[in-house]
């Protein structure tokens, strides 16, 4: 297939104006093909030759101006427009298209719950040819006007409001002028909750397997949907710019979320059928705000070539932490937050589940600036590489950065002023920066240069002194960006009620890096000196000897969320970077998150501990004990929730319990009552995380693996079942789950993962060590053939990340030599790499 190049996309912009796309798309054709039909008019600014992309199983016809075309002119995916005439044109093309099993193009998923069927669109990046014809790329905007036939008894939604005609057709509004890759189709018997909200239509829909657990958290996601509309018109002096407002949790879906114009496509993981923590809604809260950030930042304003993806998605993280911070659920709501901020805590978990993701991508060799030269984004095979930690996270921090220097006021300004110059229209990153200028008198075009233009990640290192009188502190700067920082000075409470431990905050200031220091304050050195105490910069921080003293004994006695947050960010890069032992660090949890009030941190960490410290940092011979360590931290936890009123944090405490398991008697215990002693009660989230663990321990086997699946036949039943048979420590399941990730092109992408995930276990490197060479070549000729979701998956999740050995790293350094890598596929490995070096690293200095 040829991928579009920036110098094709550039020249055929020139070329071309497009005006409108009337598409005919037929789902009614059977399991495997739709009928699609394009009528694209357009304009050739010149006379010329250009060329038009789809992706058929059968092209039937095509057309330019009455005049039919030889369907066998097709090469690849791109049809040749020859000896264009300047002037109007309609082009017409007749085609059938595959269905996808792998979240790219037009998806199907048949649920085995109930046997309905549902479609969906993800079109992002190239792959609105897998559904029409199309000139794909995000700066030929058009208006599309859509007509979908489904079967009798289904739902079609899309980016306008949808029309029910008769006969299974839909007529769908026309959109103002979108991207290609913006335009969105969902269709199935959809189980849907509709309301109107600001005088417009607005909808949540799921598969109907799902409707009771929609319905459960329908007010909930509506309250916090319509709190975040209200919050960024506020924000925004332009208006909503869509007819409808529509969100559809949808199957086996790729990412998190796509920001469809009018239809926000999100993973149905989102509508919970099993308990789930706080932190967990906190995450949906923030994808529905980051979605509808995008309305207005990716879909109103659109990027002109994919080097500025990070303004799309550095904008939408930014704000939809910032809008869930200050949204307020309406009164009426029947919720306990009802005239609040639905999550007030979500910075904390920025601070600790998005910057890591920055922090980590922006120290490996893949490393690049968060707004790219042009000229290293080429075509879009290299641009779908730059959807990473740098172009969420780190970008998402520079914001908010520059907001902190800038000030909010000036910054909206801006934004208001970038929305009014290129509304319905594209915008590069010379435009952003020179709008933002427009309103304020500060080097926005210098700190853009010096924050978006460069790469890796400053450290700031405290250095504090003391005299009778004063205390001073130094901060040394390793790196070149210049930071706005707070500084938080804190003591130990006189007050004994709370315990020797507590800390109370003395004094908090903000300080320029380089200008402002060295520092001179009056009093004793405080007991903790925290650099970036209000997170506010992007940067890998250093307590002085002193302060990181009174951390190891005073951690959870902090009295702030987000300064604990900066701390626990500040020990975890120090493990990561060799600074500080795996076991210190599990240590200071094992002291600290049982006393540990916000559930963020306490998951977060866990996590760290569970899947970094015990699984990869800690040499083999030492894991049990990391182990134990964690599993008695868990059963502190859960002996502190026995009262009932935290469930979330016995939830998580129960969760990594069974992680941690290395004896099957407990868990086996509590699937055997279907409940843990003093609740909860298991759910499949619960019993399928047991049952997977029991396999990883021998404890289990096919015979109980079917027969739970009999009793949860969903699709995440299936997808645990899958999993569970994948981890059972035998040559015969092993094989069968080889065979199936890497010779069964009929896996979806949820399937595919799920057998991944349960294949490599630290308890069974010696079963699986012949697999660890085999990896490479198999998942190479994998990614070839079906291309890049699936590679992304075998590179995330099927590559043996528990072989922490000098003889895995040099296995796949020699791979990547192999000219035949996928782009996909070369990135992840190149990054997993990375990590191992780093886990080397790790073990070797401890």
């Amino acid at each position: 297939m040829s991928v579009l190049t920036r110098d094709e996309a550039q020249t055929r912009a020139q070329i071309l104006d497009v005006q409108r796309y009337t598409i005919e798309l037929d789902l009614t054709a059977g399991e495997e093909t739709f009928g699609s039909r394009a009528v694209i008019d357009f304009t050739a600014r010149t006379a010329g030759d250009t060329f038009i992309e789809l992706k058929p199983a059968t092209l039937r016809s095509v057309s330019l101006d009455g005049q039919p075309l030889n369907p066998a002119d097709l090469t690849e995916n791109r049809f040749p427009l020859r000896g264009l005439t300047a002037g109007t044109h309609e082009l017409r093309v007749d085609a059938t298209m595959t269905y996808s099993r792998t979240g790219e193009g037009m998806h199907r998923f048949t649920d085995p719950s109930d046997n309905e069927t549902y479609v969906y669109t993800q079109l992002f990046m190239d792959d609105v040819q897998r559904v029409f014809a199309a000139f794909d790329q995000p700066d030929l905007k058009s208006v599309f006007a859509l007509t979908v036939t489904a079967p009798e008894g289904w739902t079609v939604l899309g980016n306008g409001i949808a029309e029910h005609t008769g006969n299974g057709r839909w007529t769908i509004a026309p959109t103002p002028p979108v991207s290609t890759y913006l335009v969105a189709v969902a269709a199935g018997p959809w189980h849907s909750v509709t309301t109107e909200h600001a005088g417009l239509p607005f909808g949540i829909h799921c598969r109907r397997s799902l409707a009771p657990h929609l319905d459960a958290d329908a007010d909930e996601i509506l309250g916090i949907t319509r709190a975040c509309f209200d919050r960024f018109q506020e924000k925004f002096d332009e208006p909503y710019p869509f007819d409808s407002y529509d969100q559809a949790f949808v199957p086996e879906f790729n990412a998190g979320a796509m920001e469809n114009p009018g239809l926000v496509t999100l993973r149905d993981e989102f509508v919970y059928r099993s308990a789930v923590t706080d932190t967990e809604r906190q995450t949906r809260g923030m994808v529905i705000a980051h979605e509808m950030a995008h309305m207005w930042f990716g879909d109103l304003v659109t990027l002109a070539w994919w080097d500025d993806i990070w303004l799309n998605e550095s904008f939408a993280e930014y704000m939809g932490y910032q809008t869930l911070a200050e949204a307020t659920l309406p009164h009426g709501l029947n919720s306990v937050r009802a005239g609040k901020t639905p999550f007030p805590g979500i910075w904390v978990d920025f601070a600790l589940a998005r910057k890591g993701w920055g922090y980590d991508a922006d120290q490996r060799p893949s490393t690049h600036p968060v707004a790219p030269d042009p000229a290293d984004v080429p075509d879009t095979a290299s641009a779908l590489l730059n959807f990473d930690g740098i172009s969420y996270a780190k970008g998402a921090s520079a914001l908010r950065q520059l907001v902190a220097w800038l000030g909010e006021k000036d910054f909206l300004a801006g934004i208001n002023t970038h929305f009014a110059r290129h509304k319905f229209a594209n915008a590069t990153l010379a435009d952003f920066i020179d709008n933002l200028a427009s309103a304020t008198d500060r080097d926005v075009h210098g700190w853009a240069d010096q924050w978006l233009r460069t790469t890796g990640i400053d450290t700031l290192t405290a250095h504090t002194t003391e005299t009778d009188t004063t205390w001073s502190l130094t901060i040394g700067h390793q790196g070149t960006r210049p930071h706005r920082i707070s500084v938080g000075a804190y003591d130990h409470s006189l007050d004994t009620r709370h315990g020797p431990a507590t800390l109370v905050l003395r004094e908090r200031f903000e300080t320029g890096i380089p200008e402002d220091t060295p520092l001179t304050r009056p009093g004793r050195r405080p007991a903790l000196v925290v650099i970036n105490d209000e997170d506010l910069t992007y940067a890998k921080i250093r307590l002085d000897p002193h302060s990181w003293n009174t951390v190891l004994t005073s951690l959870s006695g902090i009295p702030d969320a987000l300064t604990r947050a900066v701390i626990w960010n500040a020990a975890r890069d120090m493990v990561r970077d060799g600074e500080l032992a795996p076991a210190t660090y599990l240590e200071a949890a094992r002291t600290h998150i049982p006393h540990e009030t916000d559930p963020v941190i306490i998951q977060r960490v866990l996590t760290f501990a569970d899947t970094q410290i015990a699984a990869r940092y800690t040499a083999p011979d030492n894991r049990p004990a990391a182990l134990a360590t964690l599993t008695a931290l868990c059963r502190d936890l859960i002996r502190r929730t026995e009262d009932g009123t935290r469930p979330g944090l016995r939830l998580t405490a129960v969760r990594h319990l069974i992680d941690a398991a290395t004896q099957p008697d407990t868990i086996q215990g509590w699937l055997s009552d279907d409940t843990v002693p003093g609740g909860p009660e298991l759910d499949p989230e619960l019993r399928w995380r047991i049952l997977t663990r029991l396999a990883v321990l021998g404890a289990t086997d096919e015979t109980a693996i079917a027969a739970a699946l009999e009793a949860d036949p969903s699709a995440t039943g299936q997808e645990g079942a899958a999993r569970c048979r994948a981890a059972l420590p035998t040559p015969e399941a092993k094989a069968a789950a080889w065979h199936a990730m890497f010779s069964d092109d009929t896996l979806s992408n949820y399937l595919f993962t799920a057998i991944a995930q349960g294949f490599w276990q630290p308890e069974q490197t010696d079963l699986v060590r012949a697999y660890v060479p085999r990896y490479y070549p198999d998942a190479n000729r994998l990614a070839n053939r079906r291309g890049p979701a699936i590679a992304e998956a075998a590179g995330a999740h099927a590559f043996p990340a528990h072989a922490i050995d000098t003889d895995s790293l040099h296995l796949g350094e020699e791979a990547l030599t192999d000219q035949t890598l996928t782009p996909a596929l070369r990135r992840k490995i190149t990054d997993q790499l990375d990590d191992l070096r780093r886990a080397l690293t790790v073990r070797a200095a401890h």
